[in-house]
């Protein structure tokens, strides 16, 4: 782990993670209201969907947050979120004084 202590003023520091495979869950049937005595209840059919992988870095200073999701789980995915990364950290941020 990278030290935080000795950093310069205007170093960017950011923690990138990534999250995969995200499926999104569409049930088959509306949910079943709540009636006394019983909870609110849902069917266990669901649909199977294609998987997505979600990207996302932290600016550690600001609590800004960069988030991308890919349908894919590849290398290019990865290199296209740092691509988004630079594009939207202004070019300021990354000099030291």
């Amino acid at each position: 782990m990278a030290s935080t202590s000795h950093r310069p003023d205007r170093a960017l520091l950011l923690c990138v993670d990534k999250k995969s495979p995200i499926q999104a869950l569409d049930r088959t049937a509306p949910r079943l209201p709540m009636r006394p005595g019983q909870i609110e209840r849902r069917t266990h059919v669901y649909p199977r969907h294609r998987t997505t992988s979600l990207f996302a870095a932290l600016a550690t200073r600001t609590g800004r947050v960069i988030g991308q999701t890919q349908p894919l789980h590849r290398s290019g995915g990865f290199r296209n979120f740092l691509q988004t990364i630079e594009k939207n950290v202004p070019a300021q941020s990354w000099t030291s004084t």
